[in-house]
Order: C-alpha cells, then sequence, then structure tokens
C-alpha cells in the first residue's frame, strides 16, 4: 500500500452467513425452540468459538489471487493502486476492482455497498486512515482526555 496512489475499501455483507458449515458439523449447531422444534444451521453462525478464525482464513484463501493489490482483513478488503506500465492510476484500479468482482462473483461473496469506499485519495483501516501519504490515526476515535491521570501517582505529560 505503500506507494499506491488511489484506494477502495469493501466491507463484506454479514460475513460469516457466507461461509456454508461442513456437512459434518451440522448436526453440532442444533438449536432448540420453545415450540420443541429443532433447527440446524447451514451457515456459519456467529458466535462458534472458531468461526472469526475459520471466516477469516476462507476469504484469505478464496482471494489469495488478489492480495498483492487487495489485502483482507475479516470482513474488509482493502484495493490499492497505482500507475504502471503507462497505464494510469484509475485504469489500474478499475483493472484490479474487475478481478476482485470476478473473484468475488465466483466465490458467491456479497459486500456492503453503503459500508463501500471506491477511487479514494485515503480509505479507513482499522482505526487508521491508509492513503497515499501513509497512514495516521483516524481524527474521529483521537479524543483527548485531560481528566485521565495514571495509577499509583505516576507523573504524566500535560499536553502542550
Amino acid at each position: 500500500m505503500a506507494l499506491s496512489t488511489i484506494f477502495s475499501a469493501l466491507d463484506l455483507r454479514d460475513g460469516f452467513y457466507q461461509i456454508l458449515m461442513r456437512e459434518s458439523d451440522i448436526p453440532l449447531t442444533v438449536v432448540s425452540t420453545p415450540s420443541g422444534m429443532l433447527w440446524e444451521w447451514l451457515v456459519m453462525p456467529q458466535g462458534l468459538k472458531n468461526a472469526p478464525a475459520t471466516f477469516n482464513r476462507c476469504v484469505a484463501h478464496l482471494l489469495r489471487s488478489v492480495r498483492d493489490f487487495a489485502p483482507s482483513y475479516f470482513d474488509g478488503v482493502f484495493i490499492h493502486s497505482r500507475a504502471v506500465d503507462g497505464k494510469s492510476e484509475v485504469e489500474m484500479h478499475k483493472e484490479h476492482l474487475r478481478r476482485l468482482f470476478a473473484l468475488m462473483r465466483k466465490h458467491k461473496l456479497y459486500a456492503n455497498l453503503k459500508k463501500c469506499i471506491f477511487g479514494a485519495s485515503e480509505i479507513p483501516v482499522l482505526g487508521c486512515l491508509v492513503g497515499k501519504n501513509g497512514v495516521r490515526p483516524d481524527p474521529g476515535k483521537v479524543v483527548s482526555r485531560p481528566e485521565i491521570r495514571p495509577a499509583a501517582g505516576l507523573p504524566w505529560p500535560e499536553p502542550d
């Protein structure tokens, strides 16, 4: 991402629910309702102990062929591009998006368009803003709290 100049961010909609359960594991997800009905999950439900790690590993595996320009972290996919071989940054970015969308279509992964960002100069990634000028803290997540003091009376530098 360091030399990239144009960015997009995709959010995979209902991430866990896009991963099918292994046939042999489906009976382990049975839920009994107050009416006595039994239901089994056919897709990975939220709340299973290994669900986050399984989901992250699965998405990384499915998108491995585009990880050079579209790394993923759980339900987030971050696309970054720059001008290469006479192609403008926008042309490269469109090409990268097309390749990613083709993979998503092939593997039936769906994005939440309300949370997607396309063709931006910087995008939010894990509480920071990543852009062509590097990484910086997201100003919306930085809070100055002068009333916070360290425990045990240790000195705390005062802000200027």
